[in-house]
């Protein structure tokens, strides 16, 4: 049977189940050895005109230097652009069905699944795009549960 995501009460299932898709985020983070920021949302509708999203710092702060970029990065900034990308477009970030837009970087690491109902999301931000995808897999993984 396809999820759906009903008015309200699914919305509050989102809330018990976005701090299980954070935490498995943050193992696979882990597994990986990286670290960086996960965010996860999910939206009614057909369309994104609202949604509820949490975030965790995973291994770190939410901004920090690479070995690629020794001035930094804001990781939370990077994770919601992703997340916006998804949001106006529908499809995983960095999918390449537009340019990107200003204020987005057009990377791959978020991913999103279209529900009855609405949309659930996971991005991650703070390792090579790979494994920003892994990362974002997990998270996904525990939001498809919503009943």
């Amino acid at each position: 049977m396809p999820q759906r995501i009903v008015k309200g009460e699914t919305m509050k299932e989102f809330e018990k189940l976005a701090d299980k898709a954070l935490l498995a985020m943050k193992r696979r983070a882990k597994e990986i050895g990286i670290r960086g920021v996960a965010v996860v949302a999910a939206c009614e509708g057909k369309r994104v005109n609202s949604w509820s999203s949490k975030m965790l710092a995973v291994g770190g702060p939410i901004c920090g230097k690479s070995d690629t970029d020794p001035n930094g990065s804001n990781f939370l900034g990077i994770a919601y652009t992703k997340a916006a990308e998804m949001a106006d477009t529908r499809k995983h970030s960095g999918s390449g069905v537009r340019p990107p837009k200003k204020g987005e970087y057009g990377w791959q690491g978020g991913l999103m699944k279209k529900v009855k109902g609405g949309f659930l999301f996971a991005a991650f931000s703070g390792g090579p795009s790979a494994d920003d995808v892994k990362v974002s897999r997990a998270g996904l993984a525990v939001l498809a549960k919503l009943k």
